[in-house]
């Protein structure tokens, strides 16, 4: 379940973790999925993250960022963006514009729902 939040916060929630996961969809479909570090720019979240992510982004420019936990038990940061592409150096850089963001991880054994009413245990970035 995907929860609408504020975004103004989500910079400095990103620092929290480091790096990330840029997917972006392929034209066979399939994910392609680049470990890589943002670097904000404005708001935007920018990747130097090579040309099949590049290229994906260009045609399908929705696309997700996923900062794994930090502890077993912990929460996975989603952020879902529109992405354009700046060609202008040596890499191109795929820079994703966020549209929403969640803190997911999985609910533990007996967890009936969220007060957010999502089935795992899912919290708004706040």
């Amino acid at each position: 379940m995907s929860i609408p939040v504020e975004l103004d916060v989500l910079e400095a929630k990103t620092g929290e973790y480091g790096w990330a996961y840029l997917l972006t969809v392929g034209d066979d479909m399939r994910p392609k999925i680049v470990a890589c570090p943002p670097d904000w720019h404005d708001g935007v979240m920018c990747f130097a993250a090579g040309g099949g992510s590049a290229r994906n982004s260009v045609v399908r420019p929705a696309v997700t960022v996923t900062f794994p936990p930090l502890e077993p038990d912990g929460y996975t940061l989603i952020v879902d963006g529109d992405a354009t592409v700046d060609e202008s150096g040596a890499m191109p850089r795929v820079r994703v514009a966020p549209t929403g963001a969640v803190l997911h991880r999985p609910a533990p054994a007996g967890f009936t729902n969220a007060a957010t009413g999502c089935s795992h245990d899912c919290a708004p970035v706040d």
